[in-house]
C-alpha cells in the first residue's frame, strides 16, 4: 500500500503492512500520433458495420467529414495494433457477428437498420447473459469513443483541455 498518500489514521491502521513506494505519476500521451500505416489493419473488411456501430455509440460522429472518419479509424487501428493478432481477429469477428445478428430478429443486417433499432441491438447484446458478448460491446464502445474524442478538433469542441504536462500547463 502506498504509505505517502494515506492520512495519519490510515497509516496507523495499515502499519502492519510493509510500506512500499507510491507508483510514479502517469504521464499523458499526445492525442495524435504520426501518420504511419498499420501492418495488419482490422477495419477495412468491416468498415461499413464499424461506422454504423460508431454512429450508434456516438451519434455526433454523423458530422464527421471523410477526413474525420479516416482519423477515427486510424486512431482505432493504432490502438488495435498494440494488441495480439488473436485479439484483432476477435474484434473483426465480433463486428461481423453484430452485422449479421439483427437479421434473425429484424430481417435486416445492422447497417440496414434505423438508429433506434441499432441502439436496441447494441443494448440487447450489451446486456446479454454471456459475459463475452457484454465485453465485446463494451470494448467496441471504448474504441469508438477513443477514435472520436481523441481527435483534436473534437476535443477542442467539447472543451477538453488536457495537456501532456498535466496541471503544470494550467499554472
Amino acid at each position: 500500500m502506498c504509505q505517502e498518500r494515506l492520512g495519519r489514521r490510515a497509516r496507523e491502521r495499515h502499519a502492519h503492512l510493509a510500506p512500499r513506494p507510491c507508483s510514479p505519476q502517469l504521464t499523458a500521451v499526445p492525442l495524435t500520433r504520426a501518420i504511419e500505416p498499420v501492418p495488419h489493419p482490422v477495419l477495412p473488411p468491416v468498415q461499413r458495420p464499424f461506422r454504423a456501430i460508431a454512429l450508434t455509440v456516438v451519434p455526433e460522429a454523423a458530422r464527421l467529414s471523410d477526413r474525420g472518419w479516416e482519423e477515427l479509424e486510424r486512431l482505432v487501428e493504432h490502438r488495435l495494433a498494440t494488441q495480439p493478432a488473436k485479439t484483432r481477429r476477435q474484434v473483426r469477428f465480433f463486428i461481423r457477428v453484430l452485422q449479421w445478428l439483427p437479421l434473425l430478429r429484424f430481417g435486416r443486417t445492422f447497417t440496414g437498420l434505423d438508429a433506434t433499432r441499432r441502439r436496441r441491438v447494441l443494448q440487447a447484446v450489451g446486456d446479454a447473459p454471456v459475459l463475452l458478448l457484454r465485453r465485446g460491446v463494451w470494448g467496441l464502445r471504448v474504441l469508438v469513443q477513443l477514435g472520436y474524442y481523441a481527435q483534436p478538433h473534437v476535443a477542442a469542441e467539447i472543451g477538453y483541455l488536457a495537456d501532456p504536462r498535466g496541471w503544470e500547463a494550467r499554472r
